[in-house]
């Protein structure tokens, strides 16, 4: 009996250090980006039906303190607070926008709490395409970066540069200074 006490004591000490080193059980990376795919998919949701009911407070409460928004027209690159700044008059008179996801699609990087997303939307411009980035803060995705663009068919894209074309070209000599 003592012959086989030590060797049973190795054993045990060993699978007790064992199961003492285990990691705790964890979600498996394609289940939690899932996950997260409907929460930020539900967050974008209710970010675009805040800009179309007109709710200042709750649209401008799903960006972060830090978040920039980039408009269709290339000045606009605006911090949080100066594009709440600008869409506030919009705001109060209840002229906002109201975009309906057509397409969405959302990718995620080595870090889980940070996503970035493109989708495109039905405006009153037509087609655009939403894109940005969101960070998971305090347990709640939030747009980091936002950047608006209009869609041009490549088919229209030679008339689209006709009609931009010396509006830009002074911009770009202003930018190029």
């Amino acid at each position: 009996m003592q012959k086989l006490f030590k060797p049973l004591l190795l054993i045990a000490v060993v699978l007790f250090l064992f199961a003492c080193n285990q990691q705790p059980q964890q979600v498996p990376v394609a289940e939690a980006q899932t996950e997260s795919k409907k929460q930020i998919a539900a967050m974008l949701d209710s970010f675009n039906v805040a800009a179309a009911n007109a709710s200042f407070d709750t649209y401008f409460n799903f960006f972060t303190n830090d978040a920039t928004f980039n408009g269709t027209d290339a000045t606009e690159n605006w911090d949080k607070a100066a594009f709440q700044t600008w869409a506030q008059p919009y705001f109060d008179k209840k002229q906002t926008w109201n975009f309906k996801t057509l397409k969405r699609n959302i990718y995620f990087g080595p870090h889980a709490d940070i996503a970035w997303f493109e989708e495109l939307l039905q405006t009153q411009m037509k087609i655009c395409r939403g894109s940005g980035v969101v960070v998971k803060q305090n347990n709640q995705w939030k747009v980091q970066q936002y950047v608006l663009s209009t869609t041009v068919p490549n088919t229209v894209l030679d008339s689209v540069i006709s009609l931009k074309a010396a509006e830009e070209d002074s911009l770009m000599g202003m930018l190029k200074k």
